[in-house]
């Protein structure tokens, strides 16, 4: 399932010209009292005291290799019950992700539908699916006062499908929380490093 926004001028409310042109996969709902996203200075020099910064980065590399070979169900299995997946509007990439209009914005039950209809024939736009290949780099890391761990860092992400490849960058922010000898994604927070979608064929069908 695909949805196409207005263009800007067209009726309809203001916020939805942000994103003209855009395929998306739509946000499937919104549970309440749900948390924003993780803060993170950009000029804070940052780590951890209560992390080991490997067992942080070989998780982001799986989520990545996970994501890459579309495992979508084991990815989505990587969040924890209240977890939430947001990729923000290019142009208010600061805004409040809670009032603001979001490209995605998945809790729990978003995330089932997401990767239903992924794995299904009616994300037209995945079927065939892209080939994809993901790098993970910058990685800092903040302990929360939550006794989670923040974590901030840069994706790319190389999509291949005819006709050629496209690049998306993204400022990605994590809030994992610790289970057993791994972690879980309490909130994932992907930031696009472009002023629009038409920078990248207006087109975002897969997940950062």
């Amino acid at each position: 399932m695909e949805r196409r926004f207005p263009r800007d001028g067209q009726s309809g409310p203001r916020e939805l010209g942000r994103a003209a042109d855009a395929h998306v996969l739509a946000p499937l709902g919104r549970t309440d009292g749900r948390q924003g996203v993780i803060d993170f200075p950009d000029a804070e020099q940052a780590s951890s005291k209560r992390f080991d910064r490997a067992a942080v980065e070989d998780f982001l590399y799986y989520e990545a290799q996970l994501l890459d070979a579309w495992k979508l169900e084991e990815w989505r299995d990587l969040f924890t019950p209240d977890g939430r997946y947001v990729v923000p509007a290019t142009d208010n990439p600061a805004g409040d992700v809670d009032l603001d209009l979001n490209l995605i914005d998945d809790d729990h039950v978003g995330l089932q539908g997401r990767v239903q209809r992924l794995m299904s024939t009616y994300a037209h736009i995945e079927n065939p699916r892209s080939t994809t290949s993901r790098v993970i780099s910058n990685v800092r890391l903040r302990d929360d006062d939550s006794g989670d761990l923040a974590v901030r860092c840069t994706a790319v992400v190389h999509r291949s499908r005819v006709p050629g490849t496209t690049s998306y960058v993204a400022d990605v922010r994590y809030l994992l929380r610790q289970k057993e000898n791994s972690f879980r994604i309490a909130r994932k927070h992907a930031v696009l490093g472009h002023h629009t979608l038409r920078d990248v064929g207006g087109v975002l069908s897969i997940i950062l």
